[in-house]
């Protein structure tokens, strides 16, 4: 294992974050309160609990889960997007470093980025609410591999765009409408049991549902589903991005 190549491009991947770090900090704390003020609030008012839990607690895990999810998308994008754009891509490939080796680079530095911005999130929401993790342990474990497996997910859509259009076509279109409907900010408990059918086929659900779970002890489907549907996820990035690299799809183009 090359340590030197993973710490170069890991590094240079992170000084992109650390150049607009005000920005970076700033934003999730921003959006984080007015979420609150919108949502805690507004709606908060209308709805005393789910499940037990206050409504302003209740939407905790799921404002963590909507920004790392989009934060560590991206993030996966845009660093090999980039590469390919600039031409560099050319003098990755052709240094003696292993795809493993690219992959680990590029996706630890697109993952510290959403954990970092999750954990800004998670000290910004204690201002609002007592908050209390049941299963920190599950918490830590589900939050790293959300984060792992959406920037394996953003790391395809990078090498598959061929334009900044393309590269924000499935994060916008997609993957936000799939996550603000995967009860990020309500339980599927609550819509009719037609529309509860119809959730459960969105698969954000299984993973803010588990995610919230380590929280609260609770959640719309099983710790052990949201577990599986989130290794299942991540297995098939991982074996689609080891296709790219065997096929060199778009790798060169």
């Amino acid at each position: 294992m090359n340590i030197y190549a993973i710490k170069a491009i890991y590094s240079h991947e992170m000084s992109r974050f650390f150049r607009t770090i005000v920005g970076s900090l700033i934003s999730p704390i921003i959006s984080t309160t007015l979420y609150f003020i919108v949502f805690g609030s507004a709606i908060g008012s209308k709805i005393t609990d789910i499940d037990g839990v206050s409504y302003g607690a209740f939407i905790v895990p799921g404002l963590v889960m909507l920004n790392i999810m989009t934060s560590s998308l991206t993030n996966g994008a845009f660093g090999i997007y980039l590469t390919k754009f600039s031409g560099t891509i050319y003098e990755i490939l052709s240094a003696p470093i292993s795809p493993s080796e690219i992959i680990i680079g590029y996706i630890g530095a697109a993952a510290t980025k959403a954990i970092l911005i999750g954990g800004i999130i998670l000290g910004t929401a204690n201002l609002f609410v007592d908050l209390r993790i049941h299963y920190p342990l599950v918490m830590i474990s589900f939050l790293i591999l959300t984060v792992v497996s959406f920037s394996l997910l953003g790391f395809i859509i990078g090498i598959w765009s061929g334009s900044f259009e393309r590269l924000n076509f499935i994060p916008t279109l997609i993957i936000t409408p799939l996550v603000f409907l995967g009860g990020t900010f309500y339980s599927i408990k609550m819509l009719p049991e037609i529309w509860q059918s119809v959730a459960l086929a969105n698969p954000v659900l299984y993973l803010v549902s588990g995610f919230r779970w380590s929280f609260f002890g609770s959640g719309d489907v099983s710790i052990f589903t949201s577990l599986t549907a989130l290794l299942v996820f991540m297995s098939s990035s991982i074996l689609l991005i080891i296709l790219i690299f065997r096929t060199g799809y778009k790798l060169r183009i």
